[in-house]
């Protein structure tokens, strides 16, 4: 891959806002489509909101400043957001699911003493990495389909979601193609902006929430510890760290990054705090995004120092009620269609990948990379309720069964002598 800027390379002024722009604007999107979890009253919603946002914009700036120091999009963890979702869903306490949020964040700190995680790296071959690559993209196609056509919404705001997906797509791609250098970071801006004017032309925007929410809701009132809920959340981190592993060494491979055994080791330490971090203050815990891959293929710049304004914006938005309100009301459709532009560039990148590595020499190679993409979508699509409630949240999560079933197809099934 042919890139403008390696990892560590300093931009000019100019350009560097403009490519942390792109990654906002990105990082953004990410964090918007989880903020439904919050319960409440639209007040505690957004102060909710507001709460997620300063918790992911710190996770970013230390992974890029002193964790895994990787051009890595930090969000909600999507496993989280499953055992949240039911476990609220089935009456449990809003304290003691956070709490065992916290409990995980311990355990995955604590994996980071001694060599524990230069064991795990040696695990991940280039046939892993690129499954990886692929299965972000292929096991958000739910949340894409989620967004671009709404539950519960009206059949004309479905068809703009189908007619934005249908000529948006295709204008992103002749806009990256036709762009040069640093213009390629406002693709993504410009089918924004472009796309919310058309949605709010025709729909009517919501009303503005009262924000008085007292600080008091900061932290959680009282740590509460029921053990069945936090045996389902110990899975559920199971399935993060594989997720925050995965995203770190498959860009950190697909980057040719130096010392990865310490910058796995660091990113993993800061997501294990961050997540004791948001679940004492009652929020989704972070994890590492592999939709970094994408951006870069498209922009050719992998300096994590446009992400650091990026970070600190989405620090300084989280102070503003106002702010926060209207960024997460970005009409669902035109986020879920960048997703699905993103997600596309994603799978150029991993085919890329698959091809630079000759990672597939033979039929037995190939089967290692497709049966645990078409096993994760099983997964992904499996109806609830058909397994015990406590391992659902791992079943349940199509990324990290991929994930699990390309391992032992690249080291027990099919390994190679």
């Amino acid at each position: 891959m042919n890139l403008k800027y390696n990892i560590d390379d300093k931009l000019p002024l100019g350009q560097m806002m403009l490519y942390a722009v792109q990654w906002f604007i990105l990082a953004v999107a990410v964090v918007a489509t989880s903020v439904f979890v919050a319960t409440g009253t639209p007040g505690e919603k957004l102060f909710y909101a507001q709460k997620l946002f300063a918790v992911m914009g710190v996770t970013g700036l230390l992974q890029v400043v002193v964790g895994h120091r990787l051009p890595l999009v930090v969000g909600p963890a999507a496993v989280l957001l499953v055992g949240v979702i039911s476990s609220l869903g089935a009456g449990a306490d809003v304290n003691a699911v956070y709490s065992s949020i916290a409990l995980g964040g311990v355990l995955v700190a604590l994996l980071t003493i001694g060599g524990a995680m230069r064991y795990v790296q040696r695990l991940f071959t280039p046939r892993i990495v690129v499954v990886i690559l692929m299965l972000i993209a292929f096991t958000l196609t739910p949340v894409i389909k989620g967004l671009v056509f709404p539950v519960g919404a009206a059949a004309d705001e479905h068809l703009f979601g189908l007619i934005f997906a249908l000529v948006g797509s295709p204008m992103m791609v002749i806009l990256n193609r036709t762009l040069r250098g640093v213009a390629k970071s406002l693709v993504i801006p410009i089918a924004l902006v472009a796309g919310s004017v058309a949605y709010f032309a025709l729909f009517d925007m919501p009303g503005v929430v009262d924000s008085s929410v007292t600080w008091e809701g900061l932290v959680l009132s009282s740590f509460n510890f029921d053990w069945g809920l936090t045996v389902a959340f110990v899975i559920c981190f199971v399935a993060l760290l594989i997720n925050d592993i995965g995203s770190i060494e498959s860009l950190g491979s697909m980057l040719k990054a130096d010392d990865m055994p310490s910058r796995l080791k660091r990113g993993v330490r800061i997501t294990g705090v961050m997540n004791i971090v948001a679940g004492s203050m009652g929020v989704l815990g972070p994890v590492n995004f592999s939709m970094s891959p994408g951006v870069i293929a498209s922009t050719g710049c992998a300096s994590r120092r446009a992400l650091i304004p990026a970070t600190l914006l989405i620090i300084l938005c989280a102070l503003s009620p106002d702010l926060i309100w209207a960024l997460t009301n970005i009409p669902n459709p035109v986020i879920g269609v960048i997703l699905l532009f993103l997600m596309g560039t994603q799978l150029a990148a991993s085919l890329e990948m698959l091809h630079s590595t000759r990672s597939v020499q033979s039929f037995a190679d190939g089967l290692t990379i497709g049966l645990p993409i078409m096993m994760a979508m099983l997964f992904q699509l499996m109806p609830r309720g058909i397994v015990p409630q406590v391992i659902e949240p791992l079943v349940g999560n199509g990324f990290a069964m991929g994930v699990i079933a390309v391992m032992v197809m690249e080291h027990i099934v099919n390994r190679q002598k």
